[in-house]
């Protein structure tokens, strides 16, 4: 994805030096610089420094980063809602670094919303979705003025119409399914018949569901919207999708003399986790999404509407590492496993979807060839796996320090209590200090939670 210039990188350790050629470093973000015995920094800060001064596992997040793929964005899709879905990763510092910024927010929950809002982020420039929001999450985004409701299901429309106070009105959008099959794995495709969000278009649901809004005066419908899924890495499932839905609205014209001024297109916007995989290049997409909205409201009579997109990992994650300590180092039968202080419950992905990360040694050279290892992690499930099969220096040992690139999304906001490990600390990075952004999970949060006995 085409960013800024990235800033020079600056640290108080030892001067910068030029990154190795024979190193792919593509992924990592791009205040990373190469250090004398096998270190690397980020955001002018030396990995080594952050592991020993806040421990392992921890994530590291460049705050450059994040405030650069921001600002591609809004270059990118001038005049456009961008909005930041906070589902990626979400803390009061990045709630405030997106607000700076000038991207609104896309939550979905009553927790996302309250925490961005006593974090001073403006509610009405925040959007609120899910498939099955709950009551407190409705009553709160009422009660706190949130900008956009999304409609998942016909149901909501009367419990949210109920909920609006008397004599307001709740601006909402209706999310809508194009019968459209994109993204980088089955479970992560919301755009077909087959899954739980939104209403289809094919079936008649979402068309039933406007006439249902129209007849509730405390909501206003403004727009459509949709997502497709998540790691796109190619413009044509948004271009069908501008299609679909504008030809939707064209039958709202011609039926209710509606003409909505909002569509959605949500994100899912595809990054590369390890050096040459496919990205999304945002600003092929946005111009080509811009050419064909253009001319698909022209063929149908229709004013362009206002356009709204929702980035989350294509903004946190390339943003953020991982750091791991290695624990142990064994062979079983043909394979080399080096075992780490985390693993599945500060990065399930990987179990999940079969994510593909590449782990790098940092803090000392070796002069070792490289052997396949597969990282795992330290929790009793055989599908703990880090990155099977990579290359790692085959003096690889306990006590060594492992780096993840493109770790900044979906890590700790899918992070879990699993064998009681403790979710990692979030270190923010930047001109050369360090900070922490989320404090680590400790035994204390455990016992003070359990109060039974």
């Amino acid at each position: 994805m085409p960013l800024a210039d990235p800033p020079t990188a600056r640290t108080h350790t030892t001067p910068d030096a030029p990154l190795d050629t024979a190193d792919d470093l593509t992924v990592w973000p791009h205040t990373t610089r190469r250090l004398p015995h096998g270190d690397l920094s980020v955001g002018g800060v030396a990995l080594t420094e952050i592991a020993d001064r806040f421990g392992t596992p921890a994530y590291l997040l460049d705050e450059d980063d994040v405030r650069d793929r921001c600002r591609t964005y809004l270059h990118a899709f001038p005049d456009t809602d961008v909005l930041y879905a906070a589902k990626a990763f979400l803390c009061r510092a990045m709630a405030h670094w997106v607000a700076q910024e000038g991207l609104g927010l896309d939550v979905c929950s009553a927790g996302e919303l309250e925490l961005a809002v006593t974090t001073g982020f403006p509610a009405d420039r925040i959007l609120l979705h899910g498939n099955a929001k709950s009551p407190q999450d409705l009553h709160t985004a009422l009660r706190l003025g949130v900008g956009r409701i999304v409609i998942d299901s016909a149901s909501e429309i009367a419990r949210l119409a109920a909920a609006v106070p008397r004599g307001s009105r709740q601006k909402v959008l209706v999310r809508v399914v194009p019968g459209i099959a994109a993204g980088g794995h089955s479970k992560i495709r919301t755009g077909t018949e087959d899954q739980k969000f939104g209403l289809s278009i094919t079936d008649g649901s979402a068309q039933h569901a406007i006439a249902r809004i129209f007849d509730q005066p405390g909501l206003e419908l403004v727009g459509l919207h949709c997502h497709l899924g998540s790691q796109i890495t190619t413009e044509k499932p948004y271009l069908c999708a501008v299609r679909r839905l504008v030809g939707l609205m064209a039958r709202i014209k011609d039926h209710h003399g509606v003409t909505l001024p909002e569509l959605d297109l949500g994100g899912g916007h595809g990054i590369a986790y390890r050096p040459g995989e496919d990205a999304l290049d945002i600003t092929s997409l946005a111009r080509k999404v811009r050419a064909e909205l253009t001319e698909s409201c022209a063929a149908a009579g229709l004013p362009v509407p206002r356009l709204l997109v929702e980035p989350g990992r294509a903004i946190a994650g390339p943003a953020g590492l991982a750091l791991y300590r290695v624990l142990s180092v064994k062979r079983t039968g043909d394979r080399t496993f080096v075992a780490v202080d985390g693993g599945m419950s500060d990065n399930p992905r990987p179990a999940l979807y079969g994510v593909r990360y590449l782990p790098r040694l940092i803090g000392r050279h070796s002069t070792a060839a490289p052997a396949t290892m597969t990282v795992v992690g330290r929790h009793c499930e055989a599908g703990d796996v880090l990155a099977a099969d990579i290359d790692l220096p085959g003096d690889t040992r306990p006590g060594d320090l492992l780096a993840v690139p493109v770790a900044g999304a979906y890590h700790l906001s899918m992070a879990s209590g699993y064998n009681l490990v403790g979710r990692p600390p979030v270190i923010a990075v930047q001109n050369g200090h360090a900070r922490l952004l989320v404090r680590r999970e400790s035994l204390e949060d455990f016992r003070s939670r359990d109060v039974g006995l």
